[in-house]
């Protein structure tokens, strides 16, 4: 029986269940995509940014709804609507399937290609990614793929086709998203481990082969983030700016492989929260027509 709630406490709900301040953050992304590539049109940013989003919320409700019972399990997700019964089942599958509806064919007004890459990202999140955390920390592998989609969503929504500039875009986040996630899993490994879940790259967890791991993806990041530059996309800022912000980024991890210690890796965390952003829009201000 789902107890009664006020009209700020349904909307929080509705908040948690589609991650909307997550979601938000990713069509950033998508729109450094789209302006990278020289997209102007407003109509165009708005099918972008809010087909992105729902779509994106679409993938963060399907994620709850099939993990509702582990999510009882964990300290950061027993507040989640479904375990409190702040939402019902029922009330999760309609958002679930109004919104990844609404957004997939908000993408398809800007072309069928950025409407099937939405599709595959939501599939391949919730049907691939989600089950597979409960198996094997390859999840994350996989996981790479969907959460590097939005730059090169954006891009082909503006060009209507594949090629180099939306595959280094997508490369650039997939490589991010190893010390990202893995610093993420190394500061919530009690919690992961609470739910049965266990996402970082070493089986012995939070240790010193898993803090090499994502000391060397970070700094493979280095050549990867200048890469439009290396390509002639970009000028001098990103060759500047892009070296010292992966270095930087690198100095965190490197200072979590000497330490292994909580309060470095939550800085791993917060230091990748900032470095996409800057380095996605410093690629489009300081492009090269």
């Amino acid at each position: 029986m789902i107890e009664k709630i006020t009209f700020s406490e349904k909307v929080k709900a509705y908040v948690l269940f589609t991650k909307l301040r997550l979601s938000a953050l990713v069509i950033l992304s998508a729109l450094s995509g789209y302006l990278f590539v020289g997209g102007k049109s407003g109509m165009a940013i708005f099918y972008l940014l809010v087909g992105g989003l729902l779509v994106t919320a679409a993938s963060n409700g399907s994620n709850q709804i099939w993990e509702r019972e582990f999510d009882k399990l964990m300290k950061r997700t027993q507040v989640r609507p479904l375990p409190t019964g702040k939402m019902s089942l029922t009330e999760a599958y309609i958002v679930v399937v109004l919104t990844l509806l609404v957004g997939t064919f908000m993408l398809y007004q800007l072309n069928y290609k950025s409407a099937i890459l939405g599709l595959f990202a939501y599939i391949s999140y919730v049907f691939i990614y989600t089950p597979m955390k409960r198996i094997s920390p390859w999840a994350v592998f996989i996981g790479a793929f969907p959460g590097a989609i939005p730059p090169l969503l954006g891009a082909v929504a503006h060009t209507n086709h594949f090629g180099l500039i939306p595959g280094v875009l997508f490369f650039v986040q997939f490589v991010w998203q190893f010390p990202h996630f893995w610093a993420i899993a190394w500061v919530a490994f009690d919690d992961y481990k609470a739910g049965g879940y266990s996402l970082l790259p070493s089986k012995f967890g939070k240790s010193k082969n898993s803090a090499f791991q994502i000391c060397v993806y970070s700094l493979l990041l280095i050549p990867f983030t200048l890469l439009p530059w290396f390509l002639g996309m970009t000028g001098i800022a990103t060759l500047i700016i892009g070296t010292l912000a992966s270095l930087i980024f690198f100095l965190y991890a490197y200072k979590l492989f000497l330490s292994c210690d909580d309060k470095d890796a939550r800085k791993v965390m917060f230091a990748s929260f900032f470095f996409l952003p800057i380095v996605q829009f410093l690629y489009v201000f300081d492009k090269i027509s």
